[in-house]
């Protein structure tokens, strides 16, 4: 009963403040761009992207949960089970924008395509620099001399890591328990054999880095101006 009144009290906060509710406002209209596009191609072909885009929600939900539940993050096994699967669940966020992938695949307009799937990245995009913005705060405050970096750097590369194992190897984040066997075979691999594997460490680092240059300039953008 508890965990369900502290539920609540996270979904009334997400939809409480002119900010959140600008948010919800567009992940409404990147799912009526998605309904527009099954009735004008009788196709269910991008309905998965409604579906990337609740998984891409739920590392935001879990860090304003911490975030508006302080209890849990001083308790330290209820805290490292939420970061952990928080870690399972923020790649989800940023794996979006390689939905661009798709462009150019179906029978509507080019420029309807475009904004259909840039919407969907950009939600992804906003939830995970919101997600990784409030667990950065939730860490300062437990730990107040960590540098930024050693927390942003490592959640980015292991953004950017599940983005990989996402996108070419295609597991998600259900298989640490429904696929751990090749999971975990197909990364020992890649670590074991990194010279084989440079393809997939180029990616990995070159969106690791991207990311961080995202992050860290709407961070500081948003410092100056308001």
């Amino acid at each position: 009963m508890k965990l369900k009144t502290e539920s609540l009290k996270t979904i009334n906060f997400l939809i409480r403040t002119e900010s959140h509710r600008w948010l919800a406002s567009s992940m409404v209209f990147s799912l009526l761009l998605v309904m527009i596009r099954i009735m004008y191609t009788g196709s269910l072909t991008f309905i998965f992207l409604a579906w990337n885009l609740f998984l891409a929600f739920v590392p935001y939900a879990i860090s304003t949960f911490l975030q508006n539940n302080p209890g849990w993050t001083m308790h330290k096994w209820k805290f490292s089970f939420a970061i952990a699967v928080w870690i399972l669940f923020i790649p989800n966020a940023f794996y979006i924008i390689t939905d661009l992938f798709h462009l150019g695949i179906s029978q509507v307009p080019i420029w309807f395509e475009l904004a259909l799937l840039l919407s969907f990245a950009w939600n992804g995009l906003v939830l995970g620099i919101l997600s990784v913005r409030q667990m950065e705060k939730i860490i300062q405050w437990k730990w107040p001399g960590m540098h930024e970096f050693f927390f942003l750097f490592p959640v980015m590369f292991l953004n950017a890591f599940g983005i990989y194992i996402g996108r070419y190897l295609r597991f998600n984040s259900w298989d640490v328990i429904s696929n751990p066997l090749d999971l975990a075979g197909d990364i020992s691999n890649m670590l074991l054999h990194p010279f084989a594997s440079k393809y997939a460490w180029s990616m990995i680092g070159c969106y690791a880095l991207l990311m961080m240059f995202i992050y860290i300039t709407i961070k500081k953008i948003s410092k100056t101006i308001l």
